[in-house]
């Protein structure tokens, strides 16, 4: 499908929401509007892919691997930022109900990510970029918010093609568990030196997913266990919030994201939204709390308003930490940390956006980056459509 096509589908997404009316609609635009500059800027000419910055770097190498950036030839993007566009558009759709991007799920960005899937290896999963180019790493984390999108899909739609596409995912998700330090689940298949917050986190919420979309008791009986390891050998008790792995020699790397408490919050949330159980609330709620205080500073605007800006820690980490807090106000009805993400919107879109119309890792836009990496922009996408849900007096 040409790109042309795509950008007739965005703008007739424009025309099809009240933008003017409401706060909600405002933002949706906002999403509708940075997808629009994905679709144009990232398009990398073949295969439904895309690139991985703007402007386009053909011998960038990417960091975020566990081991050293091998892809030669015409390069595109990595699977991690590919799947972040997926996610945008899962939460366009789910919160526009505007089936033009269910188009473009299907003709486009499901398409895409097939150049990423490894048939060949057993059991069978995404790979970390294009088969064409052979074999690559494969990551347990990437997989897991593939599955998790695809889950989401069939809660949305009903079809049964993405729920069998989620439960595969998490067949190899379950490759990935072994009984060192008495369980959890590695980072990646081909380098299992630690066990990580992220692979463990997201596959909680995973499985309490399966159970809410299946009612199967085996999805709610592992989601409760790797919640419970990952509890148990990575959070932190003075805060709450949760350590980024622990390698096999049982040394803890100490450093905080906002992505690995935000997972913890959500399956926290979903614990207790499936139990009852106050114990999980009182978590969810104490994660909450901290994370603000950790992970955000004081900030005064150019207008002049007093408010939590999140510091350097990405775009893709907040946006998968607001995921924790979104599950949770559905829970407790509080509101306040609605309110703290979109001041930090509201200043994005006037004070970070560039000329491009795109964003940053730097949300004080001190720091200027020439070349715009597609997760950031494609993780706000995301954001704007899911923060749209909450009217503005919630």
């Amino acid at each position: 499908m040409k790109f042309g096509y795509v950008l007739t589908v965005i703008a007739i997404c424009f025309f099809s929401v009240d933008c003017t009316s409401s706060t909600s609609g405002t933002e949706l635009r906002k999403a509708s509007e940075t997808l629009t500059r994905i679709l144009e800027l990232y398009d990398a000419g073949h295969g439904n892919l895309f690139n991985e910055t703007y402007p386009h770097q053909e011998e960038n190498k990417v960091t975020y691997l566990a081991g050293e950036d091998n892809a030669e030839g015409k390069r595109v993007a990595y699977l991690w930022p590919t799947s972040g566009v997926f996610s945008g558009v899962i939460s366009l759709y789910k919160n526009s109900r505007n089936e033009e991007y269910y188009d473009l799920l299907n003709k486009k960005l499901i398409p895409g990510l097939e150049n990423y899937f490894d048939s060949k290896r057993e059991p069978v999963c995404y790979q970390s970029y294009i088969t064409r180019a052979g074999e690559s790493d494969r990551f347990y984390d990437d997989n897991i918010w593939l599955a998790i999108d695809f889950c989401e899909l069939y809660q949305l739609t009903g079809e049964q093609q993405f729920l069998e596409k989620s439960v595969q995912l998490w067949d190899f998700i379950q490759s990935g568990r072994d009984e060192k330090l008495g369980g959890g689940i590695y980072w990646c298949e081909q380098k299992k030196a630690s066990k990580n917050t992220c692979s463990n986190a997201p596959a909680a919420v995973l499985a309490l997913k399966l159970y809410e979309a299946t009612a199967d008791r085996k999805y709610f009986q592992k989601g409760l266990q790797i919640y419970e390891w990952t509890k148990s050998r990575l959070q932190d008790p003075t805060d709450h919030l949760y350590f980024d792995n622990i390698k096999l020699s049982g040394e803890i790397d100490s450093v905080k994201y906002t992505y690995n408490s935000g997972q913890m919050l959500q399956a926290a949330s979903l614990l207790y939204k499936i139990t009852g159980e106050q114990k999980y609330l009182k978590e969810a709620q104490k994660i909450a709390a901290s994370a603000i205080q950790y992970f955000t500073s004081d900030f005064t605007t150019p207008e002049g308003k007093k408010i939590h800006l999140f510091k350097n820690t990405g775009n893709w980490f907040n946006t998968v930490l607001f995921r924790g807090y979104e599950e949770l106000f559905y829970l407790d009805k509080n509101p306040e940390y609605i309110h703290i993400f979109r001041d930090n919107l509201a200043y994005l879109w006037e004070h970070v956006r560039d000329k491009n119309g795109l964003f940053g890792k730097d949300w004080t836009g001190e720091k200027q980056e020439r070349h715009k990496w597609l997760l950031d922009q494609a993780s706000l996408v995301e954001l704007w459509a899911r923060i749209s849900n909450f009217e503005e007096n919630k």
